[in-house]
């Protein structure tokens, strides 16, 4: 299988997922399951190589999946130039101990 369920449905895990990316490009660093951030890692990628391409139908891809057209903006304007030059690994994921109710290993991942 190409991707982490989170024991979660479909739609769930997608909305989770969906908020957790505009979380990031909005935030640049958010704190979260180690599975979680794995997987919001995979599409933060992504949302920020649509960024660099900077065209039309890259935009309305990101539009299609990032839940706020402001965070959209700020990707296109600001962090995919900032990235011009890379060619890839835009996050980084630092593990942080574990939660206190439950013992999920936690981790921040944030922009590099």
């Amino acid at each position: 299988m190409g991707y982490r369920r989170l024991g979660l449905r479909s739609d769930h895990r997608q909305s989770l997922l969906r908020n957790a990316v505009t979380s990031l490009l909005k935030e640049e660093k958010i704190q979260t399951t180690e599975t979680r951030a794995k997987e919001v890692n995979r599409l933060a990628e992504k949302m920020i190589t649509l960024g660099k391409r900077g065209d039309l139908h890259a935009r309305r891809q990101a539009l299609a999946f990032i839940t706020d057209e402001d965070v959209v903006k700020k990707l296109f304007d600001t962090i995919g130039p900032k990235y011009a030059e890379r060619s890839g690994g835009y996050t980084r994921i630092i593990k942080g101990g574990y939660r206190r109710g439950d013992g999920a290993p936690m981790a921040v991942i944030e922009l590099v």
